[in-house]
């Protein structure tokens, strides 16, 4: 039974429930993508200027001083994500040395707050990223709050612009698979 409709306005009502349906899945495909480009946090650490910034969902949020490798040590550069945070770290390798608020990147490489304030923005470290202790807490709650795998960590010698726009474009789309 067809309530009366004939075979054109049965095709034309049809239709019309398939264009409807078609822009409900294009605005939810819009939504999901949407949310998953912006909900992240990307850090770019630039050695040579010895500063951090730290882009959450699109914006940069915050300009830090660093402290880097000083000569005898180096901090290794690429792309990365948190592999394990931790409140309170305390160096196996250096005289059980306070690291708080520690984002673990690469093995033993952090970036982690200091009681050496006063060496930010020059190289003085023994291969972590240091910044101040209160910027350590605020990118811990980052990386707490938006999770491990929507946090990414860019550090190199130099940063241009392009290379963050190449690096931190899309979601999670670095040529090196670490982000895929």
């Amino acid at each position: 039974m067809h309530f009366g409709l004939t075979g054109k306005h049965r095709a034309e009502k049809w239709c019309k429930k398939m264009r409807t349906i078609t822009v409900l899945i294009g605005m939810l495909l819009w939504a999901t993508a949407s949310t998953a480009v912006a909900e992240r946090v990307d850090i770019a650490v630039d050695i040579s200027k010895q500063r951090m910034n730290v882009y959450v969902e699109g914006h940069r949020k915050y300009t830090w001083k660093v402290s880097t490798a000083r000569k005898g040590y180096s901090t290794p550069s690429g792309d990365y994500r948190p592999q394990w945070i931790t409140r309170m770290h305390y160096s196996r390798k250096y005289d059980n040395s306070p690291m708080p608020y520690s984002v673990f990147y690469n093995g033993g490489y952090a970036i982690h707050g200091t009681k050496y304030v006063s060496r930010l923005g020059r190289p003085a470290s023994h291969g972590c990223i240091r910044v101040h202790t209160s910027n350590a807490r605020r990118l811990y709650k980052l990386v707490k709050k938006y999770g491990k795998k929507n946090v990414r960590i860019m550090v190199r010698r130099e940063i241009n612009p392009s290379m963050l726009a190449s690096t931190f474009r899309g979601p999670f789309s670095v040529g090196n698979g670490l982000f895929n």
